[in-house]
């Protein structure tokens, strides 16, 4: 198989959670453009519809589903019409989340369950549905948990937030030695900062601008240069990971946080 090849994703069905924005939105594309039938799922069912037009337009297929990932009824909907569109799932992508600051001093446990229930239970869930259909059908797969380099070192303010991912990446080299067997890979992609609608105020802001200065790039990643990595983790490219949680951040871990 050349090399080219091993990245192509032709013949496969891939899920990608929180797909109606920012990094969830570009994944979906890029696997469409890789050829997989992508299944895009999110509450914001109006944004997922235009977004599944993009992507017919640009050649590729594409379906959306209305998905809450704090709700496992909503998760089984989801895969069940996922099938029914394409076939079985053998590629997903976690990237529902959210994220807003949060100082230990100060927060509450509304927030801590809000941002665990996104951030990491729904991970749990997700990646337990599709290794369950997988498994019932002796197919092997792909499941790619978005962590954040947040999940790999502690950020000022960030306490829910950070913790919550750094159980992303324990949770991603736990399943992955349980599914190795069963030929399901599971791997962390771990983003710095890529400017989305969840921090593109911060990063537009003074104290954005002086934060960046202090990491090696000086600058947010632009979304093409996450392509490669998850392409690298979706696809037979990445044949031999798995339980790897992988930093893509322009050397941000080697600066201060």
């Amino acid at each position: 198989m050349s090399a080219d090849n091993r990245f192509d994703l032709s013949g496969k069905v891939a899920l990608v959670t929180g797909a109606s924005s920012g990094l969830g939105e570009h994944f979906a594309r890029v696997l469409a453009q890789a050829g997989a039938k992508v299944v895009v799922g999110a509450r914001r069912v109006e944004r997922l519809k235009a977004l599944v037009d993009v992507i017919k337009v640009d050649g590729g297929a594409a379906h959306a589903v209305a998905m809450d990932v704090t709700s496992a009824d909503s998760i089984t909907s989801a895969f069940d019409a996922a099938e029914k569109a394409f076939g079985l799932v053998s590629i997903v992508v976690n990237n529902a989340g959210v994220a807003a600051p949060s100082r230990f001093l100060d927060g509450d446990e509304d927030g801590w369950d809000f941002t665990m229930d996104t951030n990491l239970k729904a991970v749990w869930r997700v990646s337990q549905e599709a290794a369950r259909r997988l498994s019932a059908v002796g197919q092997g797969g792909s499941i790619v948990n978005v962590a954040s380099i947040l999940g790999l070192h502690p950020g000022l303010d960030q306490t829910f937030y950070a913790t919550a991912k750094a159980g992303v990446v324990q949770l991603t080299k736990n399943t992955a030695l349980e599914l190795w067997r069963k030929n399901i890979r599971v791997n962390a992609l771990c983003p710095g900062y890529f400017e989305t609608e969840m921090n593109s105020d911060f990063f537009h802001s003074a104290k954005g601008q002086a934060y960046l200065k202090k990491i090696p790039p000086q600058r947010l990643g632009n979304l093409d240069e996450l392509s490669g990595p998850l392409l690298l983790l979706a696809s037979d490219a990445g044949s031999f990971m798995t339980g790897v949680a992988l930093p893509v951040d322009g050397g941000h871990l080697l600066g201060a946080l």
